[in-house]
């Protein structure tokens, strides 16, 4: 069956554009894996916006000024988008990269639909500080790390190893997946809903 005829086949009109958030521009081979990540998404009937995708105008290579051209380039991606998806894996430590959290913050201020994924073993956040830090239980029933800061430890919905992260960000998507592929179909599925539901 043709595009023209199945109601099911996006057209160029009615594709979700999805923001494609993550630590994935470190990557060593990032152009690649945005690459990658973009074509998930056409395999799914969206289009993906990769952070590197923007043109950033000439200024000095490491200045404070490159820095915040970057910045206002990924907001108005973002603001351009329907959807977010955003790799939540942790990065340089327990929790996931602070830019990737920013700007989901950015997506759910702005009203955006938003999905994260983890690569890899799916881990409590409790459990995942307890591998840096040494936390105790205190007499006061918290648990403590070193330092005396007390360590989050939220149950998921269905109970599991806890909240993966900070409650902000893990209350704060619409669905958490465990591949970048089941996070883009999920995002296609909760913005055709709602296409749906506007007519």
């Amino acid at each position: 069956m043709s595009s023209s005829t199945n109601p099911n086949t996006p057209t160029t009109a009615t594709k979700p554009k999805i923001y494609l958030a993550g630590p994935d521009v470190f990557y060593p081979n990032a152009v690649a894996r945005g690459q990658e990540l973009k074509t998930l998404c056409t395999q799914h009937g969206a289009i993906g916006l990769f952070p590197l995708d923007n043109e950033i105008a000439s200024v000095e290579l490491g200045s404070h000024a490159m820095a915040d051209a970057i910045r206002t380039a990924n907001m108005r991606l973002i603001a351009a988008a329907d959807g977010m998806l955003a790799n939540m894996t942790p990065f340089r430590g327990p929790s996931m990269d602070v830019g990737t959290a920013y700007e989901m913050g950015a997506g759910a201020a702005l009203g955006k639909h938003i999905v994260g994924y983890l690569l890899g073993e799916k881990l409590g956040y409790t459990k995942k500080v307890q591998a840096v830090h040494k936390v105790e239980r205190h007499t006061d029933g918290h648990l403590r790390d070193e330092q005396g800061w007390s360590v989050e430890e939220f149950l998921e919905v269905d109970g599991g190893d806890g909240l993966v992260d900070n409650l902000m960000i893990s209350c704060g998507v619409e669905k958490l997946c465990m591949s970048e592929e089941e996070g883009i179909k999920a995002l296609v599925d909760i913005w055709r809903r709602k296409q749906e539901g506007k007519q």
